[in-house]
C-alpha cells in the first residue's frame, strides 16, 4: 500500500483539477497564457497520476477497472468484479 501522505496528495490534486477545470478551459479558449500561468501548478490535469482506488499503488494500474493488478486479481478470484472469470480453455 502506498503511503497515506502520497494518496492524500493525489486526492488533493484531483479536487484542485476539478475546481479549476472551467476556469482553465475558458482561459485556454481565450488564449490568455499569462493568466493560465498564474493558476496553481496542481490545478493542471497533467500532474495527476493513475493510482489504484483501494491501495494507491501507482504501477500495474488497469484503467478500465480503476484498480492495481494485485487488487484486481484478488477481487476477480473472489468473484467481486462482475463478468470477470479466470480463463480456461
Amino acid at each position: 500500500m502506498a503511503k497515506k501522505s502520497v494518496v492524500a496528495r493525489q486526492r488533493k490534486r484531483e479536487a484542485m483539477v476539478a475546481q479549476y477545470a472551467e476556469k482553465r478551459k475558458a482561459l485556454k479558449a481565450a488564449g490568455d497564457l499569462k493568466a493560465l500561468d498564474e493558476l496553481p501548478k496542481n490545478a493542471s490535469p497533467v500532474r495527476l497520476k493513475n493510482r489504484c482506488q483501494l491501495t494507491g499503488r501507482p504501477k500495474g494500474y488497469m484503467r478500465y477497472f480503476g484498480l492495481g493488478r494485485v487488487m484486481f486479481r484478488d477481487m476477480a478470484l473472489a468473484g467481486k468484479i462482475p463478468g470477470v472469470t479466470k480463463a480456461s480453455w
